[in-house]
């Protein structure tokens, strides 16, 4: 399922309107140029759709546009990144 995913800086986050539900991916600003993404959520109904995924990319699309940084606090992220090596380049370093 191909979401279409909104990105609203105001909230810090990205999101998906699916059947009146929603699902996103939130963020805050740790420095000014690192992004920690802290949680997704994807309403049940609407679960191993790859919602989540596409989330993550999206996130993760804007950091690398914006020459960010990023921090995954959230497991569906750091998983994420793990699966998808042309991304690990954005963690920050610890």
């Amino acid at each position: 399922m191909e979401a279409n995913i909104k990105h609203d800086a105001e909230d810090l986050r990205f999101y998906a309107e699916l059947d009146g539900e929603e699902a996103e991916l939130t963020y805050t600003y740790t420095e000014d140029d690192v992004l920690d993404m802290d949680h997704t959520f994807v309403p049940p109904s609407q679960r191993g759709k790859g919602i989540a995924d596409q989330l993550v990319k999206a996130g993760l699309e804007f950091a690398k546009s914006q020459d960010f940084k990023i921090v995954a606090s959230c497991p569906v992220v750091e998983a994420y990144v793990q699966r998808h090596p042309e991304y690990q380049d954005l963690v920050k370093e610890v």
